[in-house]
């Protein structure tokens, strides 16, 4: 996750799952196009636009999408190896949706040595989608601590 807010950044590496790093991440509507950005220093990583408000959402069908569990291994490395090593897990609660649009889209993904996700598998888009909501992030969960069985 690219942020360019140093307090979450820093708060989120320390306090969940979820790995953070500096970055510049923007999103606008441009001529149609809902356009989303993210640089890394002055350089492009990545660039994603989809048609804005091309096809309305069946709010369900974005409930659904938005709501699915997210998994993360969190490693805290140690001198012998890691200290901890557990999957954990979280979900999004309180979910309300005000306004859901799908479209075609493209992705394209910039080579950057700090942020590799042009490394990323993607073989081909196949749609996206734009959900407004209001939503609450509930705290992470350990699944299953891979160093507890040793």
């Amino acid at each position: 996750m690219y942020l360019d807010n140093a307090p979450a950044t820093f708060a989120g590496r320390e306090q969940s799952a979820y790995p953070k790093a500096f970055g510049s991440p923007r999103l606008w509507v441009e001529q149609g196009t809902l356009v989303g950005q993210l640089h890394v220093g002055s350089l492009p990583v990545a660039t994603a636009t989809t048609a804005y408000e091309h096809a309305p959402l069946d709010p369900d069908e974005a409930r659904a999408q938005v709501g699915v569990p997210t998994f993360a291994v969190k490693l805290a490395p140690g001198r012998g190896g890691p200290t901890s090593a557990v999957l954990q897990r979280t979900r999004i609660t309180d979910l309300t949706v005000k306004e859901a649009w799908r479209g075609p889209a493209r992705l394209e993904l910039h080579a950057h040595v700090m942020a590799p996700l042009a490394d990323l598998p993607v073989l081909e888009v196949l749609g996206a989608s734009h959900v407004l909501t209001d939503l609450t992030l509930a705290p992470f969960t350990t699944v299953h601590d891979y160093l507890e069985a040793r």
